[in-house]
């Protein structure tokens, strides 16, 4: 299988698994991973996600080039019901995904990182979005997230150069938010994770959604959206478990209800 999963306590990680070819995507490890996001986001013991290359090169090349694409027209590739799914189709889902980039993240692998919730990567990781370098553009997301995620100036110059970034310029500009030894990442990854998966699941999938739907709309809407969430979230039975634990000096024992 391209995608191997894993769990762990509450924690799930996914794996790209093609090192032979830089864990580039073809259309077999697209479908394997709208499976993986599915089967996820329906397993209710899994409450945080980490997604990750085999080996230490690369997190993901990007999309396959070396794959021959059928030929189907654009009309029936926008609209048609079989239409080539997106390389980050699944993945807006209420458990959080954190992205541990452990190589080289390029072109629709460094739109899966971007579709992810948070990022941190290896000392040797690096990112590019070089898709106008072979007469083509980001077609997963990366027009947009990249410019969301660290405004226009620095993401026009990746964008319309194809330039690739280093980690440390990562860091800087805020792809990612923290950097590891490469020996270091997974720990650190799961650590991450298992400190969410520590949390209220229906506050933190409520928090993700308010994020996540917030992100386009003006601040007055926004923030009538997160006073909606909040007083959906007040009267959980976790919230209850939530106030009650603290009061008693005692670790809360959240049921996601």
């Amino acid at each position: 299988m391209s995608i191997q999963i894993s769990v762990d306590g509450a924690v799930a990680t996914a794996t790209i698994s093609r090192p032979e070819a830089m864990n580039a995507i073809n259309m077999a490890t697209r479908a394997a991973l709208r499976e993986a996001w599915a089967s996820l986001a329906a397993d209710d013991a899994v409450r945080a996600i980490v997604v990750t290359g085999a080996g230490e090169r690369a997190f993901c090349a990007g999309v396959d080039l070396k794959e021959v694409q059928p030929t189907r027209g654009p009309a029936r590739d926008a609209f048609g019901a079989d239409g080539p799914p997106s390389v980050v189709a699944g993945m807006d889902i209420d458990k959080p995904i954190i992205a541990a980039v452990n190589g080289v993240a390029l072109g629709g692998g460094f739109e899966l990182a971007l579709a992810s919730d948070i990022r941190i990567a290896s000392e040797t990781a690096r990112f590019g979005l070089t898709e106008v370098k072979i007469g083509s553009m980001p077609g997963a997301g990366g027009t947009q997230r990249l410019v969301r995620t660290i405004g226009r100036s620095d993401a026009m110059t990746m964008l319309l150069t194809g330039r690739i970034v280093d980690a440390a310029e990562a860091l800087r500009t805020g792809i990612v938010s923290s950097l590891h030894a490469p020996g270091d990442l997974l720990d650190a990854a799961r650590a991450l994770a298992d400190e969410i998966a520590g949390c209220a699941p229906l506050s933190v999938a409520a928090t993700k959604r308010t994020v996540r739907a917030g992100d386009g709309l003006p601040l007055d809407a926004a923030l009538q959206l997160e006073r909606l969430a909040f007083g959906l979230i007040r009267d959980s039975e976790d919230r209850k478990e939530g106030r009650e634990a603290f009061r008693a000096g005692r670790k809360p024992k959240f049921r996601g209800v």
